[in-house]
């Protein structure tokens, strides 16, 4: 039995977070599916997902999903732990695409909601740096913290990772540092 069904993993860059995820599915006994939004539009990507999709063993079944997470995510239904790597870069696609991304929220909290086996989500946490200079990347900056809002209220455990350290933000559905 794991410790949690559902599970957001948030950090930096580098930080240490897509590690984390894989370590926390690896306990899981079963299959293993990795649901990757990453879309390799350059050289610097594709080494990017190269490099993660080396480091995982054979346990582990990819399945693309660039825009429609939540239908891929049902689909995933008789896994034994899903991966989803990652919601900024999922976030990113929406954004390219001029999608609604409040509608593709919705949806994917429902899906969340409905899933079967453990879920594990990684996500960039990119609002703890200056204010970006181009309304673009403001819109992404505050898109992504609102995304991360609702990913954090549907999980029933987050953690945040810095220097690939974990630091536990949300346990058995209760928030562990609280203004409260």
């Amino acid at each position: 039995m794991t410790a949690f069904r559902r599970l957001l993993v948030l950090g930096g860059a580098r930080s240490g977070k897509s590690r984390l995820a894989e370590t926390q599915c690896e306990a899981i006994p079963g299959a293993l599916t990795y649901i990757a939004t990453a879309q390799a539009f350059d050289v610097e990507m594709s080494d990017r997902i190269s490099h993660h999709r080396a480091r995982r063993s054979a346990r582990w079944h990819t399945v693309e999903a660039p825009i429609d997470l939540p239908a891929t995510i049902a689909g995933a239904h008789g896994s034994g732990a899903i991966l989803v790597d990652c919601l900024t870069l999922w976030l990113s696609n929406l954004l390219l695409a001029e999608e609604d991304i409040a509608g593709w929220t919705r949806a994917l909290t429902a899906a969340v909601a409905d899933c079967g086996p453990p879920i594990l989500f990684v996500s960039n946490e990119v609002g703890l740096s200056i204010v970006p200079e181009n309304a673009l990347a403001r819109r992404f900056r505050d898109e992504s913290g609102l995304l991360n809002q609702h990913m954090a209220n549907v999980c029933d455990r987050v953690l945040f990772v810095a220097a690939g350290l974990p630091l536990i933000l949300k346990q058995d559905g209760q928030a562990i540092i609280s203004s409260k």
